[in-house]
């Protein structure tokens, strides 16, 4: 197997396990704030594991200032899983999971904000597209929403999500040089710091398919998921490591579609294109309204 080849496959079992998060947050049956606790605290555990095998938990391997970047990426982290597990019961695994896809324009606006970066007419246009896809699901919120108000919420929480996901992006460019691995050990382990005075520590879950559930996302759909994208990242040219993360998208509507029934209006449908493709051109450069060029012959293209 070439390097290419067994990139694409760690990145496709990463994208496809990370599709199926929402099915554990579920049936975990806890609240939030205690699911994201016990995902930091077991993915840590896990990822502390693999850091030491990898011998990066060599004594100054961090210095202060990446120490707190990559705590402040741990905070925006943590909000980011408490807004989009939140959003999974307001809206849907599908819905959620789709705005949440709007993450490349967050990361333009920061990009914009932040930096004074002037984004391409091809990522404005990608953008409206994308915009008017969140517009159309937000409409179709009366055939589709089963509690009621709770779906607008649903899907303002996925785009706070979107936003908190691209602040810690944001966060770990400044990070070059680190180990992704160890950036995410540290902000695993600042989540669980923040969340453990907050989470319900006094009434422990009860069941072995709830330990299970919280096991797996931290040990699985954190610990393992990470190392998986890390290798994979290592090996793949961007382009192809970009269209393989949509996996993540197909396998979170499918066991939505599959385990709990849901099913799309036409209405969200066209909106949920709408934020997809908006996603996959600009995560892949595409340009949505090429100009026709000249002609080799210098005569115009019809």
């Amino acid at each position: 197997m070439t390097g290419t080849s067994r990139g694409a496959a760690e990145m496709t079992a990463a994208m496809t396990i990370s599709g199926t998060i929402g099915w554990f947050v579920i049936v975990s049956r806890q609240p939030v704030l205690d699911v994201v606790f016990w995902r930091c605290l077991f993915g840590a555990v896990t990822l502390a594991a693999a850091c030491a095998a990898m011998g990066l938990l060599r004594p100054g391997v961090l210095s202060g200032r990446q120490v707190l970047l990559a705590a402040l990426g741990g905070i925006a982290v943590v909000l980011n899983w408490l807004l989009l597990f939140g959003a999974y019961g307001r809206s849907s695994i599908t819905v959620a999971t789709t705005v949440y896809n709007t993450q490349p324009f967050m990361l333009v606006g920061l990009g914009m904000l932040l930096f004074r970066e002037r984004p391409s007419v091809a990522k404005l246009q990608w953008l409206a597209l994308a915009f008017g896809g969140v517009l159309l699901l937000a409409k179709a919120a009366p055939d589709a929403a089963r509690g009621g108000s709770n779906y607008g919420i649903g899907i303002l929480m996925a785009l706070g999500a979107a936003f908190f996901y691209a602040l810690a992006a944001i966060v770990a460019k400044a990070l070059t040089g680190v180990a992704p691995i160890l950036i995410v050990l540290v902000q695993t382990l600042v989540g669980a710091s923040i969340l453990a005075p907050l989470a319900h520590l006094t009434t422990l879950p009860t069941g072995g398919a709830t330990w299970a559930a919280l096991i797996t996302l931290g040990a699985v759909h954190t610990g393992v998921v990470f190392i998986l994208l890390y290798g994979a990242l290592q090996k793949l040219p961007t382009p192809l490591a970009g269209a393989l993360s949509f996996v993540y998208s197909l396998v979170a509507i499918g066991v939505d579609v599959t385990a709990f029934g849901r099913r799309l209006h036409p209405l969200q449908i066209f909106g949920a294109a709408a934020i997809l493709l908006a996603a996959a051109g600009t995560t892949l450069g595409w340009t949505p309204l090429r100009r026709p060029g000249p002609h080799p012959s210098g005569r115009p293209v019809d």
